[in-house]
């Protein structure tokens, strides 16, 4: 049975991505990579899943897919249950990995053919369109191609899916600021085209920030932050440390010029994207810093 029977309506009463006090843990007595992780992602959005290298993004993107066992809770994908219905749930979204996947002894068009094999709604032909756009044609040879032109061939493969849910898992990290920007543009262009939803990971925040209506931070293995951008820089604010004091202080961190800043709550926007996520992860790393003490 491919339906969650918490979700049997499939026209549209369901989110495409929720979760439910998800726990992943690799073996007993390890830190949980994922732990009491819940969240919901609203259709239509762009989210951002932010946090340092090792806070559970990968596992967490894995999980959706099925390709991750889950020890605790639960999660739903399009409906689907990947716990149950892996194949289900893998052909019911748009996925990019996080290491190339593109084969580099065949052209372009050869990748077509295999995604069109795999996936009967395949759209090779909207994606060869797209990638001609950029200067690609179909006939290249994926080895001869830049990191940047291999990532937009990836994103391709997955837009060409028609999947209403993408998930992308570090698609920008190897990549050139320009090219991230090319990348990005794609994605906004196709997502929004045609009011479908994802999920963006990254650990660098200033590589998504531009995309991203959403935002939900992971800082060892549990979510520390999650709401739209907008309710966030609403919300926070940055002041030099020393005059934090009587504030309610969310966490401290080194700004650019080495002073220290505190990020708080209150009216007032004043932070930015990256200072609201400096300062959440700044508090996990304080809050486990205190448990181990």
């Amino acid at each position: 049975m491919h339906a969650d029977p918490m979700h049997t309506d499939h026209g549209q009463s369901w989110s495409p991505l929720i979760a439910d006090s998800i726990g992943r843990r690799y073996r007993r007595g390890r830190p949980w990579a994922l732990r009491d992780v819940s969240l919901e992602i609203p259709r239509g959005s762009i989210t951002a899943l932010v946090g340092p290298n090792g806070a559970g993004k990968s596992t967490l993107i894995r999980a959706c897919l099925g390709f991750e066992r889950l020890d605790e809770g639960r999660l739903t994908v399009n409906g689907i249950d990947p716990q149950r219905d892996r194949s289900a749930a893998v052909a019911s979204v748009g996925y990019v990995p996080q290491r190339g996947s593109l084969y580099q002894n065949l052209t372009i068009a050869d990748h077509m053919t295999l995604a069109a094999t795999a996936r009967p709604a395949f759209d090779a032909g909207r994606s060869i369109e797209r990638l001609r756009g950029l200067g690609l044609g179909e006939q290249r040879s994926v080895g001869e191609l830049s990191g940047g032109e291999q990532a937009q061939v990836a994103l391709a493969l997955a837009l060409g899916t028609g999947a209403s849910l993408l998930l992308l898992d570090e698609p920008l990290s190897s990549l050139d600021p320009l090219a991230r920007r090319d990348f990005l543009a794609t994605l906004i262009d196709d997502v929004r085209g045609r009011g479908a939803t994802a999920v963006l990971s990254s650990h660098i925040v200033t590589d998504v920030e531009q995309a991203c209506d959403r935002l939900v931070v992971l800082a060892a293995g549990r979510v520390v932050l999650e709401g739209t951008v907008a309710e966030a820089r609403a919300r926070h604010r940055t002041v030099a440390a020393g005059d934090a004091a009587s504030l309610d202080v969310v966490g401290r961190f080194g700004g650019p010029a080495g002073e220290q800043l505190a990020l708080v709550r209150g009216a007032g926007a004043g932070a930015t994207l990256e200072e609201i996520v400096l300062g959440y992860l700044a508090s996990a790393r304080a809050g486990q810093l205190a448990e181990a003490a």
